[in-house]
Parts: C-alpha cells; structure tokens; sequence
C-alpha cells in the first residue's frame, strides 16, 4: 500500500501538465504490470545509453511491447 503511494506520486511528478484523467490511465496501467514497465524502463535505458535518443530509443521499445500495453488498456 506505502509502495502505491510512492509509486503515483512519482508518475505524478513525471507526467507534470499532463491531464489528470490521462495519469490515472497510466497509474492504472502501470499498477496492473509494474514488472513489465520495469522491463521497459530498463531497455530504453539501454538503448540511451548506447547513443539512441530518449524518444527514439522509448518509441522502439515500445512498439516491442505493443500487445502486451493493449492488454492492459
């Protein structure tokens, strides 16, 4: 439960201007799966690393984990 706190709170924080609607989407999501936006986290990372630009490296792994994100919508 302190864990969920956390959690939204920080999503909050990162998704400033965005709508409140649309972060309670994406709090929802990530609460179902939180391993899975972990996986993604950590490979956009990667990729970032590894000289990709953040948009470009996030689009990327995002397309790999297409089905799995409809899923949770």
């Amino acid at each position: 439960m302190f864990g969920n706190f956390l959690m939204k709170k920080m999503i909050k924080s990162q998704l400033k201007g965005v709508p409140e609607a649309e972060q309670e989407k994406i709090i929802e999501m990530v609460s179902k799966n939180p391993e899975l936006f972990k996986k993604i986290a950590l490979e956009v990372q990667e990729k970032v690393k590894g000289g990709k630009d953040q948009m470009a490296a996030m689009m990327e792994v995002m397309q790999k984990y297409q089905n799995e994100l409809q899923g949770l919508m």
